[in-house]
């Protein structure tokens, strides 16, 4: 098997926390629609890595620790296109393992659809010589889950989903494994390759106080979207977004009679 050089995409999203905090404690900034209802208001509210990325690079890093890959780990690059800010999650990145990372700089509010991404992803393995991609299976701001699959399309790679467990065998081959329905279903493909992964697969490590300062030193590589020629082309628009509507409160039944007479006034039986 030759030395792996693996990329991982990640993106700065709303931090889950909020959303958790919110439904279960009200503790924290409640997650709105802004008031042009073309999407969630970002301003004010806190952000970090989307969950599924931290799963990638958490796993990147445990085949170079575990000495998993016959070849072994030559490179360790994470990526994420966004404003200034997005560097923050970028450093996290680097503090949890990865060896270096490029900024690809976009301006705020100019958010790129999937294949957008999927095209810069493609500049970015050409560039940088990748044969593995690890990435999240889908982001929690959009949840399109499809920047895995076009990535692959476009790099006429195969690729593997939604992965729980990832193995290395004899040559170039790879196993992976995903939760299905009922069981588990693990299919074998050959480097280069994409894995998209899903939040079994492990649990990302916190990034220790010496290695955030270790990753403010490691190589972080600016670019534009047009230094990869990539254009931001809008194939969607975005028509309305509306909160759901409140839940309706509950109400008692005295006994099973009254379950059932309810269940029939409600048209549920």
């Amino acid at each position: 098997m030759s030395a792996l050089r693996i990329l991982v995409p990640i993106k700065r999203v709303i931090d889950y926390a909020v959303c958790v905090n919110w439904a279960f404690y009200g503790l924290m900034v409640k997650p709105r629609v802004n008031k042009a209802q073309t999407g969630v208001e970002t301003a004010g509210v806190k952000h970090s890595m989307n969950p599924f990325d931290e799963l990638s690079i958490e796993e990147s890093v445990r085949i170079r620790e575990k000495k998993t890959a016959p070849g072994g780990v030559e490179d360790i690059c994470v990526i994420s296109a966004g404003p200034p800010k997005a560097q923050d999650v970028l450093r996290t990145a680097m503090a949890m393992g990865a060896d270096r990372a490029i900024h690809v700089e976009v301006k705020e509010g100019d958010d790129l659809e999937p294949l957008a991404v999927a095209k810069m992803l493609r500049a970015a393995v050409d560039k940088e010589k990748s044969n593995l991609v690890i990435l999240g299976k889908q982001s929690i701001d959009d949840d399109a889950a499809q920047t895995g699959q076009m990535l692959a399309g476009l790099l006429g790679w195969p690729q593997a989903t939604q992965a729980s467990q990832v193995k290395f065998g004899e040559g170039d081959s790879v196993l992976v494994t995903k939760e299905v329905d009922g069981g588990v279903e693990t299919v074998k493909a050959k480097l280069p390759m994409v894995i998209t992964t899903d939040l079994r697969l492990n649990e990302p490590r916190y990034a220790s106080l010496p290695n955030i300062m270790k990753a403010k030193k490691k190589p972080l590589l600016k670019m534009s979207l047009s230094d990869l020629g990539v254009a931001n082309e809008r194939r969607l628009k975005i028509v309305k977004v509306i909160e759901p509507a409140p839940r309706q409160g509950g109400g008692k039944v005295e006994d099973v009679d009254g379950l059932i007479s309810k269940l029939k006034e409600l048209g549920a039986l």
